[in-house]
């Protein structure tokens, strides 16, 4: 029996042990709505099990010009990265940092963290992870200035469809990935976590991918394993340590001009919260000269009229705690999943229409497992402006200080169909928003 199989074996022992009790519990975490039903799943397995070649890897941005390079192996390894710009020739290197962690019967490979750089924007680096007989990869670094293109989804998950929705996304010429949480829907099957790293690596290699996290990365059981985020911070480290954040599931970052922020839905969010005073603090630092755009990413949606995950208080209190600390700091955007639907809504504050408000959008339609979220409320809101529920992707185009083009794309019958599209201008920019 190899390493990978041994774990699973032995985890699928403790979760037939659980029986049904698990389910009803975990059911009542994620709440549930009837949906139609989705493509099936998808597992990726190793290509080289308990072998030390790189798997999982994938990047993030660290600061200005730093580049966070992460990888599994099921055997010790070297946490080294050697890099250049030119294929086959890597004038430099840099090593970091190797853990793991336990999860009920199941332990994760050697888990390596690498942070290269200074880097210069915009450009090519081939790289190879641990072992000098490991595969080249390739990655492109973001742009210093406009424009910039992200391509966001959020509640991917592995299924047909998620694949559908990547391979949409790989024919994109994008900057970067964003996704507002929900990432393997491993929902505590740990080698999910792994099979989720392995269909993605393709493009998280090769872009930065930034992520907040999703209760579905939560995989907290009573007594029986009583931290939660265990995988998704073990292996999705972010770079909240560079913005002042005492937490992986919180943290911001500057690109190109945009100034990102990543918020937690679930964790505290109360204005006696670290959250709340981290983000208070970072949104007051905000320097609209450098950065004349303001992202925001969470996971609940603060403004939802599909059927699905009302009256939550991820959503209903974490928006009484903090929309006026976006309101004030003139956000532009705030993006969402957890419904998996696409809507979006016009700038909008305290549920009203106002021009120097974000615009919300809710991009919870990555592929999930379960399915997409087709029944809404009506008569449709006013500021509810479109609303679908489709499987899809969106593309969020910086084209300077001033202006930003929005585009959903849904994966119907496996073509990407331009199904909503607005420019946006900044609020930095506009004379009638200015505090």
């Amino acid at each position: 029996m190899g390493v990978v199989e041994g774990r699973l074996g032995g985890f699928l022992i403790v979760l037939t042990i659980m029986g049904l009790a698990f389910p009803v519990f975990f059911n009542a975490l994620v709440q549930g709505y009837n949906r139609p039903p989705p493509r099936k799943d998808v597992y990726v397995p190793s290509d080289d099990p308990g072998s030390d070649s790189p798997q999982q890897v994938h990047i993030s941005t660290v600061g200005a010009d730093k580049m966070r390079v992460s990888w599994i192996t099921d055997s010790p390894s070297p946490a080294t990265v050697e890099y250049g710009t030119s294929p086959g020739a890597y004038e430099k290197s840099a090593t970091g940092s190797t853990s793991s962690y336990k999860y009920l019967m199941y332990e994760s490979g050697e888990i390596h963290d690498v942070v290269i750089g200074p880097l210069k924007p915009n450009t090519v680096y081939y790289y190879r992870c641990g072992s000098n007989s490991g595969p080249e990869f390739s990655f492109k670094t973001p742009p210093a200035s406009f424009p910039i293109t992200f391509a966001i989804v959020g509640d991917l998950g592995q299924t047909e469809w998620t694949k559908s929705t990547l391979d949409h996304v790989s024919k994109v010429n994008y900057d970067m990935f964003m996704l507002p949480g929900d990432l393997s829907y491993a929902d505590v099957d740990q080698p999910l976590w792994d099979s989720f790293g392995r269909l993605v690596q393709p493009l998280a290699s090769q872009r930065p991918w930034m992520v907040t996290q999703g209760n579905h990365e939560i995989e907290k059981i009573p007594v029986l394993h009583t931290h939660a985020f265990t995988a998704y911070n073990a292996r999705w480290h972010m770079p909240y340590e560079e913005s002042g954040s005492d937490s992986n599931l919180y943290y911001s970052f500057d690109v190109a001009g945009v100034h990102v922020i990543m918020l937690g839905s679930y964790t505290d969010f109360d204005p006696s919260s670290a959250q709340y005073q981290w983000l208070q603090t970072d949104l007051a630092k905000v320097d609209r000269g450098r950065t004349p755009w303001i992202v925001v990413l969470i996971h609940a949606p603060w403004y939802n009229s599909n059927k699905a995950h009302q009256g939550e208080s991820e959503s209903i209190d974490m928006k009484d705690a903090m929309e006026d600390l976006l309101y004030q700091a003139r956000v532009d955007v705030v993006f969402a999943g957890h419904v998996h639907a696409y809507e979006r809504f016009t700038r909008v504050y305290k549920d009203e229409a106002n021009n120097c408000g974000p615009v919300h959008i809710t991009i919870g339609d990555g592929g999930n497992r379960e399915g997409l979220a087709t029944k809404y409320k009506n008569p449709q809101p006013k500021i509810s402006v479109f609303r679908e529920a489709s499987f899809g992707h969106g593309e969020l185009v910086v084209a300077n200080a001033t202006h930003a083009q929005w585009t959903w794309h849904r994966n119907e019958d496996d073509e990407a169909v331009v199904s909503d599209s607005i420019w946006l201008t900044s609020l930095s920019s506009d004379p009638a928003c200015k505090n």
